[in-house]
C-alpha cells in the first residue's frame, strides 16, 4: 500500500530513537530537528507531487547516516570557493576578481595579529588608516593625494555629498549610467543632496554644452566611464582636456566616475577602451573614483584620487566613518598595489590580468589537456571548440578575448541536468551552455582546476 501523509513519523518519535539520540550526542538536538524536518519535507512533497515514495526504515542505521550527512551538508560553509569556467574574468555574481597570493597572505597576517592599523609607529600616537596606501595609489597614478572607502559607489557618493550637497551638478545625458543591482547615478546624485543638470544628447554632447548650464550654482561637472555600454554611430563627447580647462575657467570641480579602474596600459592585449587613471589625472581632472576589485585586480575597494585639498575635504566629511575601508581590504589592496612596481610584472602576478593577457596558445593547450583526461576516464562526446571569453564586471564592453573551451554531452543528462551536477560538485563547477552543449571555457580556469573539473565529471558521469 501506497504511503500517505498520515503514515509520515512525527519528529518527537523519531528523537526517541536510539539511533537517532547517538546523532544528538554527535551533534545537537537543534541540528537534528533541522535535518529531520527537511527529510520528512521531502518526503511529504514527493507524497504530495503523486510520486512513488518509499519510506526508509526510519530505526535503522542507514537513516541515522542520512541524517548526519544532512547535518553536515548544513554546516558546510555558506560561502565556498568554486571553478570559474564560464569565460567571464571578472564575474560579479562569483566574487569579481581572484586576488594575487601575495594580497591573500597580506589578509591572512592582518586578520591573525594585532596591526598598526590606525597607530602611528614612530609617534606612539593616533594615525590614520588612510595613509597605509596613500603613497602607493599616489606614484602609481601621479595623483596629489588618495583616499580609498569600501567600494566605488561609496566613492562616488562621498565625493558628491562633500562637493556638491546643495549645488548643482552638470552631467551628459549619455552617461547617466545604470550598473548592476540598479545603481543609478542620477539616483546617486539625489541621495548627495546635489542637483542633476543633464546636458546634451544620448549619442552627442559638446563643451559648449557644459559652459552653458554652469551657473553659480554649478559645483561640479561628472564625467562616468560608460564602462558596461558602448553607443556607437552619430556619436561625440568631449575630450578631458577641453572639460578640464572649462572646469578651471569657471571655477568648478571636473570628477570622473571611471567605475572600473587600470593602472596599466591594456591596449596591446586588444582592450582599447579602458583609460588608465594617470592619464585622465593628466588631462586635468580633479577626482577620479575607480574599484579595487575588477581591472585594478584587488579586493572590493573605492579608491579616489586627486587633488590634494578636495581628498582633504573627503576625509574629514562625516560620511567618512561610515563608508571606510577595513584592514583586510587595505591589506590586500596595498599587497596588490605593491605589484605594479619593480621588480614585478603586474600582467603575470594579478590573476585577472593575467588571464585576459594570456596567449591563446596557452588557453587552447589547457583545453587539449582537459578534453584528454575526459576521455581517458570514458567520455566521448568531447570536443576543443575556439570560442569567446569576455572580462566582465561591466568592463571593456563589446571587446571580446579569443579563448578555447571544452564542450561537452553525456548521454543520459541533459545540458541543465549537467550545469547543474557540476554546480553540485565539490568543488562547484560554473559553467554555461551554448548550442546544446555544456562549455568549460579554459580562460578562466587555472591549470591546478583541471584536475578538480575532471574528478567532478567521472563522478557525475558513474552516476
Amino acid at each position: 500500500m501506497a504511503n500517505t501523509l498520515k503514515d509520515l513519523p512525527q519528529i518527537q518519535s523519531l528523537l526517541a530513537l536510539p539511533s537517532l539520540q547517538d546523532v544528538v550526542k554527535h551533534s545537537s538536538h537543534t541540528e537534528t530537528v533541522t535535518a529531520l524536518r527537511l527529510i520528512i519535507s521531502k518526503l511529504r512533497g514527493a507524497i504530495l507531487a503523486g510520486e512513488p515514495c518509499d519510506f526508509p526504515d526510519f530505526t535503522s542505521a542507514h537513516f541515522a547516516a542520512d541524517v548526519l550527512e544532512e547535518i553536515e551538508s548544513a554546516r558546510r560553509p555558506a560561502l565556498r570557493p568554486v571553478i570559474n569556467a564560464t569565460g567571464i574574468i571578472i564575474h560579479t555574481n562569483l566574487g569579481r576578481a581572484r586576488m594575487a597570493p601575495s594580497a591573500i597572505t597580506a589578509m591572512q597576517s592582518a586578520g591573525a595579529n594585532a596591526t598598526n592599523l590606525e597607530l602611528d609607529l614612530e609617534t606612539g600616537k593616533r594615525g590614520s588608516r588612510h595613509d597605509h596606501v596613500q603613497d602607493l595609489i599616489c606614484e602609481l597614478t601621479g595623483a596629489q593625494a588618495a583616499v580609498v572607502v569600501n567600494n566605488c559607489a561609496a566613492a562616488v557618493l562621498l565625493s558628491l555629498i562633500a562637493t556638491a550637497s546643495g549645488r548643482t551638478v552638470v552631467a551628459s545625458r549619455g552617461e547617466l549610467i545604470e550598473i548592476g543591482g540598479s545603481f543609478r547615478l542620477p539616483d546617486v546624485i539625489a541621495q548627495s543632496g546635489a542637483t542633476l543638470r543633464e546636458v546634451g544628447a544620448t549619442n552627442k554632447t559638446r563643451v559648449s554644452d557644459y559652459e552653458e548650464a554652469i551657473d553659480p550654482q554649478t559645483a561640479v561637472l561628472l564625467k562616468s566611464h560608460t564602462s558596461n555600454f558602448k553607443i556607437i554611430g552619430f556619436t561625440s563627447s568631449p575630450k578631458r582636456e577641453d572639460l578640464a580647462k572649462l572646469a578651471a575657467k569657471r571655477e568648478v570641480i571636473l570628477i570622473e566616475d571611471l567605475g572600473s579602474g587600470v593602472l596599466v596600459d591594456l591596449s596591446p592585449y586588444g582592450l582599447d577602451d579602458e583609460p588608465v587613471v594617470s592619464d585622465i589625472l593628466d588631462a586635468g581632472v580633479d577626482l577620479v573614483m575607480f574599484s579595487g576589485d575588477k581591472l585594478l585586480g584587488g579586493p572590493q575597494a573605492g579608491i579616489i584620487a586627486g587633488k590634494r585639498e578636495l581628498i582633504a575635504r573627503l576625509k574629514a566629511h562625516p560620511l567618512m566613518r561610515a563608508v571606510r575601508v577595513d584592514k583586510l581590504s587595505l591589506a590586500a589592496l596595498e599587497a596588490t598595489l605593491r605589484l605594479y612596481r619593480a621588480p614585478y610584472d603586474p600582467m603575470t602576478e594579478i590573476p585577472v590580468l593575467n588571464m585576459l593577457s594570456q596567449p591563446k596558445g596557452i588557453v587552447e593547450n589547457r583545453a587539449q589537456g582537459l578534453s584528454l583526461a575526459l576521455e581517458g576516464i570514458g567520455l566521448t562526446d568531447v570536443k576543443v571548440e575556439q570560442t569567446i571569453a569576455h572580462v566582465g564586471a561591466g568592463s571593456v564592453p563589446e571587446q571580446d578575448l579569443v579563448s578555447f573551451a571544452v564542450t561537452l554531452r553525456i548521454a543520459h543528462l541533459t545540458p541543465d541536468a549537467l550545469t547543474a551536477a557540476l554546480r553540485q560538485s565539490t568543488p562547484p563547477v560554473i559553467s554555461r551552455i551554448e548550442k546544446d552543449r555544456v562549455v568549460l571555457d579554459m580562460r578562466t580556469v587555472s591549470n591546478n582546476e583541471v584536475t578538480s573539473i575532471v574528478h567532478a565529471l567521472d563522478a557525475i558521469s558513474a552516476r
